[in-house]
């Protein structure tokens, strides 16, 4: 009979299960087919042209954006019903990040209409459409990404799968499409600066697909076409973020949630000044370096190669910092006895597979580095410094990834049970029973200096009992001294073990500030051209020139992408100390 009984429910997971099967061959391959399309636009392929990949793109969008209107209509006629929220996903300050990302992106967007209004006579209408229907789409994803990125979604289930998805690999195309686009740019730059430096037997020719025809305004044409290629970071940043946001929205339709409070964990500036004080300085020096780095290279071969040289003295001074930081952490963790949070949660477990995940595309330009250094037959003086830049790389992204992914398992810090129930009760010289306002008071000792008045601790009994007059004998009052005592004696123990706590609860909230802040400076370098992987050209003489192109223009974006996930992880971790 429980056999019988439990087989509906089995059986009722079927369906769901084919369901997340299904939607995710789908999104798959409308992924892999973006992708095709992408690849022989930029090889140049016959009968590809731009328009029939913006239009693909255009269409997914549409697509996404009559999803989203008809789940938010849904939602607005079902407001009263109460729905299950998935406390984890969709911090408030995930949503404030990926709205300062969506702003720069939409001016992108404007950038773009203006390029295509001075070009409109050579231009396909759908480079002018696709900035519309794209910023129409950044706008009204990130409302929906506000209002929706918890749900837990109970009904329309197959239905919701397929759109969820959807949106998953639409925005992963136009992160693609972005990624490709930059470093198509990045790479023209880069063979200029090669031949600075003297490696003048580059062949290879790349069209960058400029319009055939001239600006109807010269300066504005100038404004927009250099302008989009720096506000191209901030949009590769932005739709990773929001594939993120809605792969977490998908993994959680039909999940049963466990019903519990979340301690709410907000910002706090109090207690990691030296931490951010730190942090600014590797901040506001790293962008002096690339500011310094974008003037010099491609001058002279002289100040390329300086410029080289202080951008790796920069970067190995400050990845140093971080591995001693993290180790730190690391140590103090171990001096902890605290428990891990297994509980499933999609979130956090696509936090740690992303850190993994995207750390290996720098780790695989890192080693591609020290290989070249080491098969090299000539070596100029500051590519000597690209070894233990290399090696600090690797060291310190495999640190960081322990400190961070132990860090969002940990279970946060509560209050002592015995605090969270204790009841101060005060034995008064008029033999009366009073309690003390507030517990803190044990903590500053307040409550013992009190006149007479010593603090005890109830553990589900009774601490002191009213004496009766006269019927009270000495050996009552000598024990009950005695428990006061004790009792003292317990609470100095106690804050004693609390100061410690403290300490190191400073410590690490300090260490995560000024590593938040660190990796926000080295997202920045590679995010605005200053990318020595490209620029040091030993590489290109070892692997050759288009097989090590291939390799950094795969790999340089998981590594931009790192930095700023590793950011935002530890923006948690610093609420969550």
């Amino acid at each position: 009979m429980e056999q019988a009984a439990g087989c509906p429910a089995v059986g009722g997971s079927y369906p769901q299960k084919n369901a997340e099967i299904l939607s995710s061959q789908y999104g798959i391959n409308l992924f892999l087919a973006g992708l095709l399309l992408t690849f022989a636009w930029a090889v140049h392929a016959v009968g590809i042209s731009k328009s029939h990949l913006l239009s693909y793109l255009i269409t997914l969008m549409l697509i996404q954006l009559l999803w989203m209107l008809w789940y938010l209509c849904r939602s607005c006629t079902q407001r009263r019903l109460i729905r299950d929220k998935d406390t984890h996903a969709g911090a408030r300050w995930l949503k404030c990040g990926i709205t300062l990302f969506a702003v720069i992106t939409l001016i992108l967007d404007s950038f773009k209409i203006g390029y295509y209004i001075d070009f409109s006579n050579c231009l396909s209408p759908t480079e002018g459409i696709f900035p519309v229907t794209h910023a129409v789409h950044t706008i009204l994803q990130v409302y929906f990404l506000w209002c929706h990125a918890k749900d837990v979604i109970q009904s329309f289930k197959t239905l919701e799968r397929f759109g969820v998805i959807h949106s998953v690999f639409t925005n992963l195309l136009l992160w693609t499409n972005g990624v490709l686009t930059e470093s198509k740019h990045q790479l023209n730059e880069h063979k200029e600066r090669l031949i600075t430096l003297g490696f003048g037997n580059i062949t290879v020719v790349l069209d960058d697909h400029a319009p055939q025809c001239n600006c109807t305004t010269t300066t504005l044409c100038s404004i927009f076409s250099q302008g989009i290629y720096y506000l191209y970071p901030f949009n590769i940043e932005y739709h990773i973020l929001a594939s993120t946001m809605l792969y977490v929205l998908w993994k959680n339709i039909g999940r049963k949630v466990e019903h519990h409070q979340q301690n709410k964990t907000p910002f706090k500036f109090h207690g990691i000044t030296v931490g951010m004080i730190f942090g600014l300085i590797v901040l506001t020096s790293t962008i002096a370096i690339v500011v310094v780095y974008l003037i010099q290279i491609g001058g002279s071969k002289i100040k390329s190669e300086l410029a080289l040289t202080m951008f790796y003295l920069h970067a190995i001074f400050v990845l140093a910092l971080m591995c001693t930081a993290g180790i730190v952490a690391l140590l103090i963790y171990r001096l902890e006895d605290r428990s891990l949070d297994n509980s499933k949660n999609p979130a956090r477990k696509l936090d740690a597979e992303l850190l993994v995940g995207t750390a290996a595309g720098s780790w695989l330009l890192s080693w591609g580095s020290i290989l070249a250094i080491i098969c090299a037959q000539g070596h100029p003086k500051y590519t000597w410094y690209n070894l233990p830049y290399s090696v600090l790389v690797i060291i310190e992204k495999y640190i960081q990834n322990l400190f961070i992914i132990e860090s969002i398992h940990r279970e946060q810090e509560k209050a002592n049970d015995d605090i969270k129930t204790l009841r101060i009760v005060t034995i008064s010289r008029g033999s009366t029973l009073s309690l003390t306002p507030l517990h803190k008071e044990i903590y500053n000792g307040r409550a013992a200096r009190d006149s007479g008045d010593v603090p005890c601790l109830l553990k589900g009994s009774i601490c002191g009992r009213e004496n009766d007059g006269a019927g009270v004998h000495a050996k009552e009052e000598t024990s009950q001294d005695n428990s006061l005592v004790m009792h003292s004696a317990s609470d100095f123990s106690f804050y004693s073990r609390n100061s410690a706590t403290n300490n190191k609860r400073r410590i690490l909230k300090n260490i995560a500030a000024f590593l938040f802040l660190c990796n926000l400076s080295l997202w920045i370098p590679p995010a605005f051209g200053c990318r020595p992987e490209y620029d040091n050209g030993l590489e290109e003489i070892v692997f050759g020139f288009e097989p090590w192109i291939i390799v950094v223009n795969l790999a340089m974006p998981f590594s931009i992408f790192y930095r700023m996930h590793s950011a935002a992880s530890l923006f948690e971790v610093n609420c969550k100390t």
